[in-house]
């Protein structure tokens, strides 16, 4: 492997944990995250979102209830971060682009943190009902809700073959026009 593909190599592992542990998340490792959230770039820098921290189990598992199958990462986490997005008309794409944005660098985060996160959906349906246990103010929502932990044994097991978990690079990578 090259010097950059060996400094890359962290960001194509990180993958999503739906199973963790039942050892809690240090709280300075969920803070940690949360700034790595807050830093990441946004459309006109205008940072649409806010993050609720969850750590109480009880609060956690209710939620995945909810909202399961969507949710059935946060049967297990022990933390969570909730991605609070305004309903903003008009920019519902762009802050869907920068929600999808946080989302992510918080799984790298954790991956390099040595913990585990998982993308949990919370439906329309549930929104309401969601942002009434988060106490969110009114014109807030929660479409987003990572879930942090410790992944189980059996969850760190790769889900595909080796070389068969991505198309051939062939296949999706062109060159100057479409081949």
């Amino acid at each position: 492997m090259d010097e950059r593909a060996a400094k890359l190599r962290p960001v194509i592992r990180t993958r999503q944990y739906r199973s963790f542990t039942a050892e809690p998340v240090a709280d300075d490792m969920l803070e940690a995250l949360a700034d790595v959230a807050r830093w990441t770039g946004s459309s006109r820098n205008s940072q649409p979102w806010r993050f609720v921290l969850l750590s109480d189990g009880e609060l956690i598992r209710r939620i995945g209830e909810l909202g399961h199958p969507q949710t059935r990462s946060l049967h297990s986490a022990t933390a969570a971060i909730a991605i609070v997005m305004p309903e903003d008309e008009g920019k519902g794409t762009g802050h869907a682009y920068d929600e999808g944005r946080a989302a992510e660098r918080i799984l790298i985060a954790a991956e390099l943190l040595g913990i585990g996160a998982g993308i949990a959906w919370i439906v329309p349906a549930i929104r309401p009902t969601i942002a009434e246990l988060l106490g969110l103010p009114d014109g807030y929502y929660v479409r987003t809700i990572v879930a942090v932990g410790h992944p189980t044994d059996e969850a760190r097991q790769p889900r595909s073959a080796p070389g068969t978990a991505r198309l051939p690079r062939a296949q999706v990578v062109m060159h100057g026009r479409w081949q």
